[in-house]
């Protein structure tokens, strides 16, 4: 009588332990899988460049990059909540992707054969180039007007160095710290025009403290095919993520980010590149 006491006694636990088992396989999720639910996806963007990765002084992300980044998170699964957006400096962002400290990078990252050696690139989904940015009322025709002007550029960046090099020698190469202060510098007539990608010149062009006073020369100085990087060997990554991109030009919403984050400073944007079409 006693041994049938304990032994339904057994039976009725382990009944409770299946249900709670499969219970728990009902409304749990593979947080490996992609799927979402509870799983966060980190996302490497910049967090100082107007137009393209912008971290608002109350906290919000705004910008072409960003808005790519959501779009393809979305398509991965993951609810914009979901997102945890990480600040990924250029010079680290190798680094991040080989340490996993982000799933995919989405900052301007101009595919070029070195990086390919590091990282793997979905892609490219912005075709930028090189460009000036001067005031409203001025005029560039061509690289070497430069010639005897003020040129400036970030320390550090490769820009104008290159304007040197291949269009002016004779331009008087400024440096400054950030963007920024050579907008201050242009703007005052310290200097006669800022060199860089010209996303990012748009970007910062259409700042609502800059509107109508800045443009955009158009010269195409160099070709900067950006795409989204991903940890080397992650084919499996690189294919979805075209796939959202694929799918983000063809229903429109390439266009909108486009206009929404460059069209006060009328950049005059590329066709959207074909994705998959991994170039220099």
């Amino acid at each position: 009588m006693k041994l049938r006491k304990v032994t339904a006694a057994s039976a009725t636990v382990l009944a409770l332990a299946l249900s709670a088992t499969a219970c728990g396989s009902d409304s749990g999720k593979d947080t490996g899988s992609g799927d979402g639910g509870d799983k966060k996806i980190t996302v490497g963007i910049k967090y100082d460049q107007p137009g393209l990765g912008l971290k608002t002084p109350d906290g919000k992300f705004t910008g072409f990059d960003v808005d790519v980044a959501k779009y393809v998170a979305k398509e991965l699964g993951y609810a914009e909540g979901d997102i945890e957006f990480k600040e990924t400096k250029s010079a680290d962002r190798e680094t991040a992707l080989a340490r996993g400290d982000v799933d995919f990078i989405a900052a301007t990252y101009s595919i070029t054969d070195e990086r390919k050696q590091k990282v793997d690139f979905a892609g490219p989904y912005l075709l930028a180039h090189q460009d000036l940015l001067i005031r409203a009322d001025d005029n560039v025709a061509k690289g070497d007007d430069l010639n005897g002007k003020k040129l400036c550029s970030v320390a550090g960046s490769t820009s104008a160095q290159n304007v040197k090099k291949d269009f002016a020698p004779d331009a008087q190469l400024q440096q400054y710290g950030t963007y920024s202060e050579c907008l201050g510098a242009l703007q005052s007539g310290r200097v006669d025009a800022l060199t860089t990608d010209d996303s990012i010149l748009a970007g910062y062009a259409s700042q609502e403290q800059y509107k109508g006073k800045f443009k955009l020369a158009g010269l195409k100085l160099s070709n900067e095919n950006y795409g989204i990087g991903v940890k080397k060997g992650d084919k499996e990554m690189v294919d979805k993520i075209n796939a959202a991109l694929e799918k983000m030009v063809k229903d429109k919403a390439w266009d909108k980010a486009v206009t929404d984050n460059f069209g006060p400073a009328n950049y005059k944007n590329e066709p959207a590149p074909k994705i998959g079409n991994i170039v220099k």
